[in-house]
C-alpha cells in the first residue's frame, strides 16, 4: 500500500504538491481537476489502471492524492483530511488570491512527510478507526476515470514500479514479526503453520502431511 502523489488546489490552480516516484501522475491530475463537475464539497474516486485518484473538495481547495488499489479508500481519505486542515489552518484566506505553486516550497516537505506516515505507519489506520471520522468514505464509489476523461484525451499512466518496495518491505518486516510473535516459525506440521497464518485446508489433504520445518 502507498500514497504515491498528492497535490492541493484552488479549483484547477496547483499551489502545492509532491510526489515519492517518478510519474506523469500530476498532467492526469489536472485533467480531472478540470473535469469534475460543479462547486459543490465532495469526495470522489478514479481507477486507472493499478492506481486510484482521491479526491476531496471542501471550500473550494481541492486535495488529491493518488494511491495503489490496495490502499482502499479509509487511509487516502484520512490523508485528504489531514492535508486540507493544514493547509487550512496554515494558509487561511491567503489561499484566496494565491498564485500556481505559490505555497510550494514550504507545504510539499508536509506532503511528503505525510505521505510518508499514512503509507508506512499503521497507527495511521489505528488513529482514524478510533476516531470513527471517516465513514463517510464507505459511500465514495470508486469509477473509472473515463467517468470523466474521454479516450482520447486521457494520458496513459506511467508508475516507476520501484515506488511500491519501500512499503511491500515495511509490510513483511510486520508480519514476519506477527507470525513469529504466534510460534509460526516452530517445529510444525504443514497444517498447523497454514492454520497459524491464517489459512485453512480440508482435513482430508492435512491428516498425512509429513512434518515441515522452516529454514528462517
Amino acid at each position: 500500500m502507498a500514497i504515491l502523489y498528492a497535490l492541493v488546489a484552488r479549483g484547477s490552480v496547483v499551489l502545492a504538491e509532491f510526489s515519492s516516484t517518478a510519474t506523469n501522475a500530476s498532467a492526469i491530475a489536472r485533467q480531472i481537476l478540470d473535469k469534475i463537475p460543479g462547486n459543490d464539497d465532495s469526495n470522489v474516486s478514479y481507477s486507472q489502471d493499478r492506481y486510484i485518484f482521491h479526491v476531496k473538495r471542501t471550500d473550494g481547495l481541492a486535495v488529491l492524492c493518488m494511491a495503489d488499489e490496495t490502499a482502499g479508500r479509509r487511509i487516502p481519505f484520512a490523508f485528504l483530511e489531514d492535508i486540507h486542515q493544514r493547509f487550512a489552518r496554515t494558509y487561511g484566506r491567503a489561499v484566496i488570491t494565491a498564485q500556481a505553486y505559490a505555497m510550494n516550497d514550504e507545504f510539499s516537505r508536509v506532503l511528503s512527510q505525510q505521505m510518508e506516515y499514512y503509507t508506512n505507519d499503521p497507527n495511521a489506520d489505528r488513529i482514524n478507526r478510533l476516531k470513527g471520522e471517516m465513514s463517510q468514505v464507505r459511500n465514495v464509489m470508486i469509477e473509472n476515470i473515463d467517468k470523466v476523461l474521454e479516450r482520447g484525451d486521457r494520458l496513459e499512466l506511467l508508475v516507476d514500479k520501484t515506488a511500491n518496495m519501500q512499503g511491500n518491505t515495511f509490510r513483511f518486516r510486520k508480519q514476519a514479526r506477527r507470525f513469529s510473535s504466534a510460534g509460526c516459525f516452530d517445529y510444525t506440521t504443514a497444517s498447523d503453520y497454514l492454520r497459524c497464518v491464517g489459512l485453512r485446508m480440508p482435513w482430508s489433504y492435512t491428516a498425512n502431511m509429513p512434518k515441515v520445518k522452516s529454514n528462517f
